[in-house]
């Protein structure tokens, strides 16, 4: 390595993490570059013991609050979205907490909310 490239790394070492990357949006707008992916694996590398990856969720609960003011509504898209029958949709209207649809794919429990809301139920996903 030349003098002048082993002083550059010498100054350069001696800057914070917030110069450093002050430096690094400097020379990509001054050469319209981006270094996003060596600087991401340059994180990566200098913290891997700091966290590991959030897994992202998968499967959703649909959970009933409070059945609101149209219960007879809420009871029969219960009744559509589960092969639930009437007593026991009911049921499941009148009590707080009652998981409409456990682990289902997140379209499916929103969609699901939006019919429930859309009925008059207060409805929440978990």
């Amino acid at each position: 390595m030349s003098d002048k490239l082993a002083k550059l790394v010498d100054e350069l070492s001696t800057l914070s993490v917030l110069e450093a990357a002050d430096l690094v949006k400097l020379l990509e707008e001054k050469w319209g570059v981006s270094a996003a992916a060596p600087v991401a694996v340059a994180a990566a590398g200098g913290a891997a013991a700091a966290a590991e990856p959030v897994e992202e969720k998968t499967e959703f609960d649909v959970v009933i609050k409070d059945p609101g003011a149209k219960k007879i509504d809420v009871i029969k898209v219960i009744r559509q979205l589960t092969s639930l029958g009437l007593g026991e949709a009911k049921t499941l209207a009148e009590t707080a907490g009652g998981k409409v649809l456990t682990a289902v794919g997140k379209d499916a429990a929103t969609d699901a909310k939006k019919k429930l809301d859309e009925a008059g139920a207060n409805v929440v996903i978990e």
